[in-house]
């Protein structure tokens, strides 16, 4: 049976090729990169010692995302991701806002990501390195998903084994002082609730796995089972990294640090493991480029293929079964962005709207029936609040930037539909 194709004649249905294995991986070269190397500094500035509690509060709301993702995507098992969770059980705006909100703030997480990888390589070159590594890495999804996943694993393994190097020497340095774990006066609700906000742009891609739901196989068994093994070891990695950090630098050095990891490794005592650090950091953000490209890109598909996007990026192409032409798309918009764009301030940014897409999921997910596979009520319900809330608690530069962004999304969509009311 052929493939659905293209108003050119060309296919556009993903072939399903991964397992639970692959899954996980996409899953975790999404989540354990270049956010824990990054965001801890700016979550610490926020929290003070309250670090642990932001991070144990982002793990929550994370949570409660991925389980109701991964029962839709279970049920929907399509590329998009939340985009199409929100069409089918709340009405297409919000489907739309959805996938708004995900396709505009990882573009900001992907050109975030790349300018990380230019830091670490060549600090004077940034931003001629994250180019370089967009162009790079889209060449590897253009030809198939397959050695996308392949190249994620490697990195996966490449970083954790870096971060296990911090662990170690952090908790086995005669600076180690766990006192410094105390939760002090510091530590307000408010900048405890920002830590969370902040620290949940490391968290967020598990939606990788959901968003490739048409390529992956036995989506009703493997999504719901990929999605929490992959969230279940990235708190764990993190919880320990951050501990052990604290343990010998203070909330205050840990914030004002321009590299966390690396200035950890030096009050260790560990010099040697500088550089180590920095290759990890710069293939953790590499790894996480790759996975995020490959999710932007299938809900920039799904989105093409309701014409809320070109038509032409509904394409999938004939030999490596990718929707080559929003991989090219997305690729070019990225590049551009990290050519001019600023790491720190898309941390934010991309926070806000990954936080609204999953405020959509859990919205979506209330709506399911027991028979659906619904989750516990209380998942939904909490990881919607918790979304909202965190969302609002993010510094006010990046809620502005955000809500003018989704506000400009939700008009263009509503000139589209009265524009095509008026077409006869």
């Amino acid at each position: 049976m052929s493939k659905p194709s293209t108003t050119d004649g060309m296919p556009d249905e993903l072939s399903r090729r991964l397992g639970v294995p692959d899954a996980v991986v996409v899953g975790l070269g999404s989540m354990i990169g270049a956010g824990i190397f990054a965001a801890l500094a700016p979550a610490a500035r926020s929290a003070g010692s309250g670090l642990l509690i932001g991070l144990a509060l982002a793990g929550v709301v994370a949570y409660c995302n991925a389980t109701s993702s991964a029962r839709l995507a279970a049920r929907y098992p399509a590329s998009g991701g939340t985009y199409v969770y929100g069409r089918m059980r709340l009405g297409d705006f919000w489907g739309y806002l959805a996938g708004w909100g995900f396709v505009v703030g990882k573009t900001a997480s992907c050109a975030a990501m790349a300018l990380t990888a230019g830091s670490y390589v060549w600090p004077g070159q940034a931003h001629a390195v994250a180019v370089a590594a967009v162009v790079a890495l889209t060449a590897v999804n253009y030809t198939g998903v397959q050695k996308s996943a392949l190249l994620t694993r490697v990195a996966v393994a490449v970083v954790l084994a870096v971060l296990a190097a911090v662990v170690v020497a952090a908790l086995t340095s005669s600076a180690s002082d766990a006192a410094r774990l105390d939760v002090g006066d510091d530590a307000t609700f408010g900048g405890v609730l920002q830590a969370a906000g902040l620290l949940f742009f490391a968290f967020a891609g598990y939606a990788r796995i959901a968003t490739l739901g048409e390529e992956v196989r036995d989506p009703a068994r493997t999504i719901p089972r990929a999605v929490p093994i992959a969230l279940g070891i990235t708190l764990a990695v993190y919880a320990l990294v951050a501990a052990a950090v604290l343990t010998v630098l203070s909330p205050q050095e840990l914030a004002e640090a321009a590299a966390p990891l690396s200035d950890a490794i030096r009050a260790a005592g560990a010099d040697s493991l500088v550089p180590v650090v920095r290759v990890g950091a710069a293939v953790a953000a590499l790894g996480s480029l790759l996975a995020l490209l490959l999710g932007v890109s299938r809900t920039t598909l799904a989105m093409a293929r309701d014409r809320h996007l070109p038509r032409v990026l509904a394409a999938v192409h004939p030999k490596f079964d990718v929707p080559h032409r929003a991989e090219l798309a997305v690729g070019a918009v990225v590049a551009v962005v990290a050519a001019t764009g600023d790491v720190r301030a898309a941390i934010g940014f991309s926070s806000f709207g990954v936080l609204v897409y999953y405020a959509v999921a859990n919205a979506s997910a209330w709506t399911l029936t027991a028979a659906e596979g619904r989750p516990s009520r209380i998942v939904p319900v909490a990881g919607f609040a918790g979304c909202l809330l965190l969302a609002l608690a993010l510094p006010l530069s990046s809620v502005i930037a955000g809500t003018a962004v989704s506000a400009a999304g939700a008009t263009a969509y509503g000139v589209r539909r009265a524009v095509a009311g008026r077409t006869p």
